[in-house]
């Protein structure tokens, strides 16, 4: 398992773009951390963000977890490459001619996929907890370490996410067309949803929007931005209901789980069946 991930980390890393890319993904991450220094005072008005509450324990897990999540474009690029450059440069057929299984072959990939996952997600929980540590006003340990679900949706998010780009590198092999592909695979789910939601019962809308792939990932973490006491309160002024069930729910978690296998064993089928 080393040995499959060394020699993705040399291709990675001695790909200029892919280098670039990993480095300002994490650098985003990391940015993470400014908003607490936004301030404006103008005049008699002056207001600090991160005096707002939003660095408070455990509300951070969800904010930042949902912030950082938009970011993972920037490693995706790398992967649908990663899977490109080995058509490209014709590695992939150097590799099995150095006696890799395409089975090892795919278990490379996919070891990258879980290494990006969860190196992006212990570095999430890092700079959250540091933010929470300086910024929150409620410190207790069981405060802090309450609702970790979504540091364990986070992570099973860019699994499926990776896998379905790996797949999608796979099926294309050409990381512009699969780049494409993708954004419109997120305008074709949006249109499904829309459609049964206009023409479907409410049961058969909801059960679709929860399995297709994408929209799956994305309800791992729903927006966290209706949680804040002050969009609450001008809700309940304008008389708007903004209650919400934000948990990370098991299912949630299987059915991504589920299309991340499929992604995964549809990568293996491709490469087998394909005369490289």
């Amino acid at each position: 398992m080393i040995r499959l991930l060394e020699i993705e980390f040399i291709k990675l890393w001695s790909n200029r773009s892919s280098k670039i890319l990993i480095v300002s993904y994490f650098i985003l991450l990391l940015s993470i951390a400014l908003f607490a220094a936004v301030k404006f005072d103008i005049g008699p008005i002056k207001f600090h963000l991160a005096e707002q509450g939003i660095f408070n324990f455990p509300y951070i897990w969800h904010l930042n977890t949902f912030i950082a999540s938009l970011l993972k474009l920037f490693l995706a690029i790398v992967i649908v490459s990663m899977m490109a450059n080995e058509y490209s440069n014709k590695t992939i057929k150097q590799n099995l001619i150095d006696g890799f299984s395409k089975k090892e072959f795919i278990a490379s990939k996919f070891l990258t996929v879980l290494m990006f996952s969860l190196i992006s997600t212990v570095f999430i929980f890092l700079v959250s907890l540091v933010l929470g540590l300086v910024y929150s006003d409620f410190k207790e340990i069981s405060i802090i370490f309450t609702d970790m679900q979504y540091i364990l949706g986070y992570f099973v998010k860019h699994i499926g996410f990776f896998s379905f780009c790996l797949f999608l590198g796979m099926l294309i092999k050409r990381s512009a067309f699969a780049l494409g592909f993708l954004v419109l695979w997120q305008a074709i789910e949006g249109i499904i949803i829309g459609i049964t939601k206009w023409k479907a019962p409410d049961a058969v809308a909801n059960f679709i929007a929860q399995i297709l792939p994408l929209n799956a990932m994305s309800n791992l973490i729903k927006e966290p931005f209706t949680r804040f006491k002050a969009v609450r309160s001008v809700a309940n002024q304008i008389g708007e209901d903004l209650s919400k069930d934000y948990a990370v729910h098991s299912y949630e978690i299987l059915i991504v789980l589920a299309w991340t296998a499929l992604f995964i064993y549809g990568s293996y089928a491709l490469l087998k069946r394909r005369d490289l």
